[in-house]
C-alpha cells in the first residue's frame, strides 16, 4: 500500500512541476506578446510624433526660407535703388564738373581779356599824358594825377553799377531758392491739425449719475471742482456733462477721474481724492511714455530723461490754440526737409526743431520766457550749441549761426502762419486767466487757485492754520482789488475764498 502511495506521489510531483512550467511559460508568452504589442504601439506613436515634428520642421523651414527670400529680395531692391541713386548722383556730378570746367575756361578767357584791357589802358594813359602835356602845358606828375582821378571816378561809377546789378540778381536768386525750399518742405510734409478746445464732454450711462456726481448738498461736485481745478457743467442735456478749463493737463486729469468714478459707481469725497491721486500718478507715467514714443519715432536717442518727460508734457500745453507738441513735431519735420535742401545736418535740424519750444512745458509752473527756460534746460542737459541757438533765434533773441537754426526759424513761422493753426483770442484769454491765478497764488496762505467758469470766477483755497475767518474776508477783498488794478477783462470776476479745516485720526 505504502509503496503504491510513494510511487503515485513520485509520479504526481513531476507532473505538477511540468504543469506549472507549462502554465508559467504560457503566462510569460502572453506577457511577452503584450509587451511586444505595447512596444510596437509606442514605436508607432514615436514614429508618428517624429513624422509630425519633421513636417512641422519642414513647414517652419519653408516659412523661414520664404521670409529670408523676401528679405533678400527687399535688400536686392534696396541695393538696386541705391545703385540707381548713385548713378543719378554721378551724372549730376559729371554735369557739375563740366559746368566747373566751362566756368574755369571762361574765367581764364576773362582774365586774358582783362590783361589785354589793362595793357591797352596803360597805353592810352601814356598817350593821354603826352597829349595833355602838349595841350595844357601840365607837368607829367600833374597830368598823371588828373588822369588817375578821372579814371578812378569813372571806374567807381562802373563798379557801383555792377554791384547794384549783382546785388539785385543775388536777392532775386535767394528769393527764388528760398521759395523753392519752402515749397519743398510744405509739400513733403502734410501734418494733421485739430484745434484745441476749452471743454471735454463726458458721456454718462444714465441721468442718475448726474445726481451722484452732484452728491448730497453738492458735496461731490464741490470736491471735484476744488480738487481738480476745473469747472464742471451739468445741464439738461441728457447723458452728458461738460468739463471746462483753459489748462489742458488739468482738464485731461479731471476727465479721466470722472470717467473712473462713473465706471466704479462709488462717488464720495474720500473716493474722489483716492482716484485723483491714482490718476495723477498714471498721467506722470503716461507723459514720459508720450515723450519716449516721440523720440523713438524720430530716432533722436540719446536724450536726457527730463527732456523726454517735458516733451510728453507739451501734449497738454497749447499756444494760441495750437497744441505745443504737435507744433514742435511739425517744426522739426519741416526743418529737417529745409536743412536737407540746403546741405545741412538733417538730424540736428530735426532735434533743434523738436526742442525749440521745450520751455513752454514749464512756463505754467514757473512763469518767465519760454525761450530762456528752454535754453537753460538744453544747456543743463548738454544739448548741441545749434539747438540752443535755434531756441534763441526763433524769437529773434540771437541771429541764426547755422543752416539748421535758420531752418528751424523758417519752419516755426510756417507752422504758426498756416491758416487755422492759431487763435489769437484764445491765447489772450489763457494769458488773462493765468494772470488771475498768479495774483491769487502770490498772497500768503493761499494753497491753490483755479480760474473757472470761463475765467469769470476765481476759486481760492487757503491754509486754515495760517488764515482765519476774518483774514479770509480781507484776503478775498485784497485779491479782487489787485485783479481790478492789474488785469484787463470784460464784465466782472467773482472771487471765492474757501477755508476748510480737517482733523484726521485713526482708531486702532
Amino acid at each position: 500500500m505504502i509503496p503504491g502511495i510513494v510511487l503515485g506521489t513520485t509520479v504526481a510531483i513531476p507532473l505538477a512541476i511540468a504543469a506549472g512550467y507549462l502554465t508559467a511559460r504560457s503566462i510569460l508568452s502572453k506577457r511577452s506578446k503584450l509587451l511586444e504589442l505595447e512596444s510596437r504601439a509606442r514605436a508607432k506613436a514615436i514614429e508618428q510624433e517624429a513624422d509630425n515634428l519633421l513636417r512641422n520642421a519642414k513647414v517652419e523651414l519653408k516659412s523661414r526660407e520664404l521670409e529670408l527670400e523676401k528679405r533678400f529680395n527687399e535688400r536686392v531692391n534696396e541695393v538696386e535703388k541705391r545703385k540707381r541713386n548713385l548713378i543719378i548722383k554721378e551724372r549730376e556730378l559729371d554735369l557739375e564738373r563740366e559746368k566747373l570746367q566751362q566756368l574755369r575756361m571762361q574765367s581764364e578767357q576773362r582774365l586774358k581779356s582783362i590783361e589785354r584791357m589793362q595793357k591797352r589802358k596803360n597805353e592810352l594813359l601814356e598817350e593821354n599824358l603826352h597829349k595833355i602835356e602838349t595841350l595844357a602845358s601840365m607837368t607829367s606828375e600833374e597830368a598823371k594825377a588828373f588822369l588817375l582821378k578821372s579814371t578812378a571816378e569813372r571806374i567807381e561809377s562802373q563798379m557801383a553799377a555792377v554791384a547794384r546789378r549783382e546785388i539785385k540778381s543775388a536777392v532775386e536768386e535767394s528769393k527764388r531758392k528760398a521759395n523753392y525750399i519752402l515749397a519743398q518742405a510744405t509739400t513733403r510734409y502734410a501734418g494733421e491739425f485739430a484745434g484745441e478746445r476749452l471743454i471735454n464732454t463726458i458721456s454718462l450711462p444714465t441721468d442718475e449719475h448726474k445726481g451722484r456726481i452732484i452728491g448730497k448738498e453738492g458735496r461731490n461736485i464741490k470736491t471735484l471742482e476744488q480738487l481738480l481745478g476745473v469747472d464742471i457743467i451739468i445741464d439738461e442735456t441728457p447723458g452728458v456733462i461738460v468739463v471746462s478749463s483753459f489748462n489742458l493737463y488739468r482738464r485731461a486729469i479731471a476727465t479721466r477721474v470722472i470717467q473712473l468714478l462713473v465706471e466704479d459707481g462709488r462717488i464720495h469725497p474720500g473716493r474722489i481724492e483716492e482716484v485723483h491721486e491714482k490718476v495723477q500718478k498714471e498721467f506722470e507715467e503716461k507723459i514720459f511714455e508720450e515723450g519716449e514714443n516721440v523720440i523713438i519715432d524720430l530716432g533722436l536717442f540719446p536724450m536726457h530723461e527730463e527732456l523726454i518727460r517735458l516733451l510728453g508734457k507739451l501734449k497738454y500745453r497749447a499756444s494760441y490754440g495750437q497744441n505745443a507738441l504737435a507744433h514742435s513735431l511739425e517744426v522739426a519735420r519741416l526743418a529737417r526737409v529745409m536743412a536737407a535742401e540746403m546741405d545741412g545736418d538733417e538730424k540736428l535740424a530735426l532735434r533743434a526743431g523738436l526742442l525749440h519750444d521745450i520751455g513752454k512745458a514749464l512756463t505754467q509752473d514757473f512763469g518767465g520766457s519760454h525761450v530762456e527756460i528752454g535754453a537753460q534746460l538744453c544747456r543743463k542737459y548738454n544739448e548741441h550749441p545749434t539747438v540752443i541757438n535755434a531756441i534763441y533765434a526763433h524769437h529773434g533773441h540771437e541771429e541764426p549761426d547755422s543752416v539748421e537754426s535758420a531752418a528751424v526759424c523758417a519752419a516755426d513761422v510756417l507752422s504758426a502762419a498756416r491758416p487755422g493753426a492759431r487763435r489769437e483770442v484764445l491765447e489772450s484769454f489763457t494769458r488773462r486767466v493765468k494772470e488771475i491765478e498768479d495774483i491769487a497764488l502770490s498772497h500768503e496762505g493761499v494753497e491753490q487757485a483755479y480760474a473757472i467758469n470761463a475765467g469769470r470766477e476765481l476759486r481760492v483755497t487757503v491754509d486754515a492754520g495760517r488764515v482765519d475767518d476774518n483774514s479770509s474776508v480781507a484776503l478775498c477783498h485784497e485779491i479782487a482789488r489787485e485783479i481790478e488794478e492789474k488785469v484787463q477783462y470784460p464784465g466782472e470776476i467773482k472771487v471765492n475764498v474757501i477755508r476748510e479745516k480737517r482733523s484726521i485720526d485713526f482708531a486702532r
